[in-house]
């Protein structure tokens, strides 16, 4: 119990101020723990969760399901992020969320994340500062999808994850987990399949970037920084990670 606080207060003392009785109430929270399978939603759009989650170990994907059956990936998260924060605030579900890879979960009641709010305003103001980020991310990605060319496209989304990752001790060296296949990469990006491949031919051609095996291997960062014209003062993160790629 006390490793899913830590990770919840990890991740909130990224981009907040959390104070020694802030964390005491936080570590008074009670969750229950689900495993999800490759692909398993445990958010469905129309859902009226009364429940948030924590991403506990994995990756998870926040995707709307079309009428004709395909999906839009809209995010991704990893350990530390609340990937239905809004759940919080509103009534029914307008997306659905499942894992991308073999995934843990913590499931924390909404009513003892409000009664927290009135007790510690602190950590509601870091939890809402949470769905702005995420409403930053959503932000960029509609930029990233309408207004830069395909290699553009895929190193900025690279950059973001990886940089996200680092931020929260995720990697390892220049490698992330990213298990990511291939036709989700062109359902978050707007992509078809043969562009997909295309597009990652060109960044390997460059030397940017090695993806395979559910590996990103960031080889030339400034070089992917360019390529994807990254900036990442929108994820609002209090310091920089603990490692710049290609230093």
């Amino acid at each position: 119990m006390e490793r899913i606080h830590r990770i919840l207060i990890d991740k909130l003392k990224e981009h907040s101020r959390i104070g020694h009785e802030d964390m005491v109430a936080i570590q008074a929270l009670s969750f229950t723990i689900r495993e999800l399978g490759r692909n398993e939603d445990f958010i469905r759009q129309g859902d009226a969760p009364k429940v948030s989650a924590l991403v506990v170990e994995g990756m998870v994907g926040r995707y709307h399901l079309l009428p004709n059956g395909r999906r839009q990936y809209l995010s991704f998260h990893m350990a530390g992020d609340m990937p239905d924060s809004q759940t919080l605030f509103l009534d029914r579900m307008d997306h659905a969320v499942c894992a991308i890879s073999p995934a843990v979960v913590a499931s924390i009641p909404h009513k003892q994340l409000t009664r927290m709010f009135e007790l510690r305003p602190q950590v509601g103001f870091a939890i809402w500062r949470e769905t702005l980020i995420d409403a930053a991310i959503f932000r960029e990605a509609i930029t990233n999808n309408s207004a830069r060319d395909m290699a553009a496209r895929m190193a900025h989304l690279f950059c973001e994850l990886f940089y996200r990752a680092d931020a929260s001790r995720l990697t390892r060296g220049n490698v992330m987990a990213l298990p990511i296949g291939l036709a989700q990469l062109g359902e978050t990006l707007g992509m078809a399949i043969a562009t997909v491949n295309r597009t990652l031919a060109e960044l390997r051609a460059a030397r940017t970037i090695e993806f395979r095996g559910g590996e990103l291997e960031v080889l030339d960062w400034p070089r992917l920084v360019e390529i994807g014209q990254f900036d990442p003062s929108y994820l609002h993160l209090k310091k920089a990670p603990a490692f710049t790629p290609g230093e």
